[in-house]
C-alpha cells in the first residue's frame, strides 16, 4: 500500500519539522503511511517548491504549504 500524504521538505527547515510532527500524529491516529521527500535531492523539486516548502500532498493532490492545519488534513484522510 503507498503512502496516501507526502511531505516535500529541506534539511534545516523548522516550519518542515513542525509539519513532520503534525503529519506523523495524524497519520499514526488513523493508521495511515506518509512519505517525506527532501527537495534538495532534486533540482526539478527544488524549482517547484522552493518558497513554498513544507508542501503537503493528499492522493496525489497539493493539499497545502507552509503550516499543516490538522483538522483539515484530518478531514481530507477521512474521506
Amino acid at each position: 500500500m503507498s503512502a496516501r500524504v507526502t511531505l516535500y521538505t529541506r534539511p534545516g527547515c523548522h516550519l518542515c519539522d513542525d509539519a513532520r510532527t503534525v503529519v506523523a500524529r495524524v497519520c499514526e491516529d488513523l493508521g495511515e503511511s506518509f512519505t517525506e521527500v527532501d527537495i534538495t535531492t532534486d533540482d526539478d523539486l527544488e524549482d517547484r517548491f522552493r518558497e513554498e516548502i513544507p508542501v503537503t500532498f493528499v492522493d496525489g493532490r497539493q493539499h497545502g504549504f507552509w503550516r499543516v492545519d490538522e483538522a483539515r488534513l484530518r478531514a481530507a484522510l477521512g474521506s
